[in-house]
């Protein structure tokens, strides 16, 4: 999966499927790595809504050994790799992320353009991921990816790990055995798929077209 993703979505309607209480976060209509983004999270005291940055810290040997800065990795794709242990265990590490696009490259080096996928009939999506706080970076989040489907393998073999509604709260709480059967199970059929090629440059910041009338109401 590309590092890109957009949530044309009101806060009302997030607030309305993830059932979270108002806040004053802003909704980024548009999330790269490193940039903001918005992720649910549970406590004892219920679910709440807080913004955050895309990509958990990575600092590998050779970097530390060369004195480099951190870098980002936003996308969790082997659950088995040792660095995240204690992340996908403990459920306090859990989170929603609200989507309603996510994109991938296409085309030539130096000229590729945007792909938008999204699902039919649900306007707002919740992509299965981990959310922590850093002394690098401060609160982050990271995706879990999967195997993608064929709608979406053209132009990446990894997806988002998709979660319909009624598996909000068992990703929340659930065991790891469960965390690994989400990210191991089929994809989505392609067919639910919306897939919307653009003539828009990969860097630009132009909205997915299916959302721009959405976006001229806000």
């Amino acid at each position: 999966m590309s590092r890109l993703y957009a949530n044309t979505a009101t806060m009302s309607e997030i607030g309305a499927l993830f059932g979270t209480p108002a806040t004053d976060a802003v909704v980024p209509t548009r999330t790269v790595e490193g940039g903001p983004g918005l992720a649910v999270m549970q406590s004892a005291a219920g679910r709440a809504l807080k913004q955050m940055t895309w990509g958990f810290t990575r600092v590998t040997t050779e970097m530390a050994i060369r004195n480099e800065p951190p870098q980002r990795l936003g996308l969790l794709a082997d659950l088995t790799n040792p660095m995240w242990k204690k992340v996908v265990v403990d459920t306090r590490y859990r989170c929603l992320i609200p989507l309603t696009h996510f994109a991938n490259p296409a085309g030539d080096a130096g000229s590729k353009t945007r792909t938008w996928f999204s699902v039919e009939g649900e306007p707002l999506l919740a992509w299965a991921g981990f959310c922590r706080n850093t002394p690098e970076f401060g609160p982050v989040f990271a995706g879990m990816t999967m195997t993608a489907n064929d709608a979406v393998m053209p132009y990446n073999d990894r997806m988002p790990v998709l979660l319909a509604a009624d598996e909000h709260e068992r990703w929340l709480q659930s065991s790891i055995q469960d965390v690994i059967g989400f990210q191991f199970r089929s994809p989505m059929d392609a067919c639910r798929m919306i897939v919307e090629h653009t003539a828009d440059r990969w860097r630009s910041d132009a909205p997915p077209p299916s959302g721009r009338p959405q976006l001229a109401l806000i």
